[in-house]
């Protein structure tokens, strides 16, 4: 007890001035992040707010206030709500890329011959730039291409147009999505099984755990809160899906995605004020999903006992 006393002495005699000091630095240091958020973030947003309330074209500096009648258009609308269904294509894609992405996450985290360049290949799709995976596919895709010349191996020598027939275009949209981003959310995974600690499975051996009851009451259990933010970012993704839809057939042929009609009715159309409302709608969804999914997966570290 003696010897902390000194320390006390030393502790007690730092100034008030200087305390104070300490407990504003980090603050100090949060202030320039702040400033670009709000300026580059909030404002923005705040602004599209406003916007979506207004009959704005983008040019003229008068803003006619409109209340909520573009909010009204965009759910009366068919040509909008089409847009919607269009995303149910790629939610379906989304859920499909999870499976396979825990699939695969799984397998590999447990000893796999040649694993290493197994992971190598589902992650590499993810690391190409978005355009060339467009590119790539387009050629991939189209009459004659790659894919046909593959399926004519099989003894098909009359396979459908994959990018023209609207039937079917968004469902090799929804694939090309799906191989792009598997690996994104296979990392995802398979970091956080492998920070299971190995007692849990050597545990699980000594009672006589088969893999199937490892997967069931280790690995999901223990990576509850990866799942939940991967569906996140996979809904949302569906919900917002672009440059592959754009690039490969310019939203044509019933491949128009909610974003792709925004940029057109705002940019293309001069109704700004009407982008913004639709814009300001995907950020509820956004929002709203990840409500829901706070409310259904607890946000406490999963329980493997």
């Amino acid at each position: 007890m003696a010897l902390l006393t000194p320390n006390r002495a030393r502790t007690s005699s730092v100034p008030p001035r200087t305390r104070r000091g300490w407990r504003i630095t980090p603050w100090l240091f949060l202030v320039v992040p702040l400033v670009l958020l709000l300026t580059f973030t909030y404002l923005p947003v705040a602004n599209m707010v406003w916007w979506s309330f207004t009959s704005w074209d983008g040019l003229k500096p008068e803003k006619i206030f409109v209340g909520w009648k573009n909010y009204h258009r965009i759910f009366t609308d068919p040509d909008i709500l089409q847009v919607f269904l269009v995303s149910a294509y790629y939610l379906v894609g989304a859920a499909i890329q999870l499976v396979l992405a825990l699939y695969f996450a799984v397998i590999l985290s447990f000893r796999t011959r040649l694993k290493n360049l197994f992971k190598g290949i589902i992650f590499f799709p993810y690391l190409v730039n978005g355009v060339a995976i467009g590119i790539a596919f387009l050629f991939f895709f189209r009459p004659d291409g790659t894919l046909d010349a593959l399926l004519a191996l099989f003894g098909v020598t009359d396979p459908p147009t994959w990018l023209g027939d609207p039937s079917i275009a968004n469902y090799s949209l929804a694939f090309t999505s799906v191989w792009r981003y598997m690996g994104l959310n296979f990392v995802l995974f398979l970091g956080a099984i492998q920070s299971i600690p190995e007692d849990v499975y050597e545990a699980a051996d000594l009672d006589g755990a088969t893999t199937w009851h490892k997967v069931r009451y280790i690995v999901i259990p223990g990576i509850s809160q990866i799942i939940g933010l991967t569906a996140i970012l996979a809904i949302s993704g569906a919900l917002s899906v672009f440059e592959i839809p754009f690039i490969m057939t310019g939203g044509a042929n019933g491949t128009t995605t909610f974003v792709i009609r925004t940029i057109d009715l705002a940019f293309e159309y001069r109704k700004l004020g009407l982008g913004s409302a639709m814009g300001i709608v995907l950020l509820l969804l956004v929002i709203l999903i990840t409500i829901v999914q706070r409310k259904l997966v607890p946000t406490e570290k999963g329980d493997l006992a």
